[in-house]
């Protein structure tokens, strides 16, 4: 166990082999899962600064800014960092639907013994 990294408050984060960490995005009053992405450390510098999230788009190969096309930027209120500083935990207000389908969340479907499933969301038919 690196202590300093585990315990101490430096922030200090442990990227991946393609210089990555997970993102998880929440809702910041219903602490619903929106969304889970990537961030590089300019990603994580940026949205420290600005207060709107940014990710690293793995299929893309780009740096971007949630809702920059869109409009439905998320408004970060608490950023979190994990104990072994290799993911983190944003809670943040949304300006719109987070999914680029038009869904609240990412997480719309349930897995079942069926197959999937909608899950019951305002805004949200159950065709997606």
């Amino acid at each position: 166990m690196d202590d300093a990294r585990d315990r101490g408050l430096t922030l200090n984060p442990k990227y991946d082999d393609h210089g990555l960490i997970t993102a998880v995005v929440t809702h910041v009053t219903s602490g619903e899962v929106l969304m889970v992405a990537h961030m590089n450390a300019q990603a994580l510098a940026l949205t420290v600064e600005t207060g709107l999230a940014h990710f690293w788009s793995r299929s893309r190969q780009s740096l971007w800014k949630k809702g920059e096309s869109s409009g439905h930027m998320l408004g970060v209120r608490d950023i979190r960092i994990d104990c072994d500083q290799d993911a983190v935990w944003v809670l943040a207000e949304p300006a719109g639907p987070t999914c680029h389908t038009g869904a609240r969340s990412c997480f719309f479907r349930r897995i079942g013994p069926d197959g999937l499933s909608a899950v019951d969301e305002p805004g949200v038919d159950a065709a997606h």
